[in-house]
């Protein structure tokens, strides 16, 4: 376990080479190139997975706007109940 933790390097810690942290995290040219690292390591969604998920939370922002808008009608028709006018 100890062999794991002290063979791991830290991304920076490449990029950096000897350098002062601080300065070097303030560097443009070293914050793009972590960047570009990072991002070459995602993985990103089919075309067909990213339409398929969009669909779901747009189906599920509309159903969870709906059952508001009906609780809310029904806590207004509670209200005059309770409170004629």
């Amino acid at each position: 376990m100890a062999d794991e933790e002290t063979s791991r390097v830290e991304p920076d810690a490449i990029a950096l080479k000897g350098k002062d942290p601080v300065k070097a995290s303030l560097n443009p040219n070293v914050f793009f190139q972590e960047t570009k690292k990072e991002l070459s390591q995602v993985s990103w969604p089919s075309r067909q997975q990213l339409i398929s998920e969009s669909i779901a939370v747009i189906a599920m922002v509309a159903l969870s706007a709906t059952l508001v808008y009906f609780l809310d009608q029904l806590f207004v028709w509670a209200q005059t109940q309770v409170f004629p006018s």
